[in-house]
């Protein structure tokens, strides 16, 4: 039985490299997941910025933003019922 030894030695380095594979991997993941998290928030600001400088702009050429204007919908308005007419007799 001196063969079960080296196979269980290298069974445990199998699963010590897997664990460190798997650790790897999650730390992989969570710094992309924080780089991302870091990219939205930068992007946010730059389009706040830039959504802020774009309306005083338009402010300063007399713009006034209509509010009550409704928004467009590619929805069918729904149609009016119509009303049942009885069938005449012939």
């Amino acid at each position: 039985m001196p063969d079960e030894k080296p196979q269980i030695d290298d069974v445990e380095k199998f699963l010590t490299d897997q664990k460190s594979f798997d650790a790897r991997k999650q730390s992989l993941i969570d710094d992309l997941l924080r780089q991302r998290a870091e990219a939205m928030k930068a992007f946010d600001e730059k389009k706040a910025d830039a959504m802020k400088v774009f309306n005083e702009k338009l402010a300063k050429l007399g713009y006034k933003p209509d509010g009550t204007k409704p928004r467009k919908s590619h929805h069918k308005p729904p149609a009016p019922e119509a009303t049942a007419k009885p069938k005449a007799k012939a």
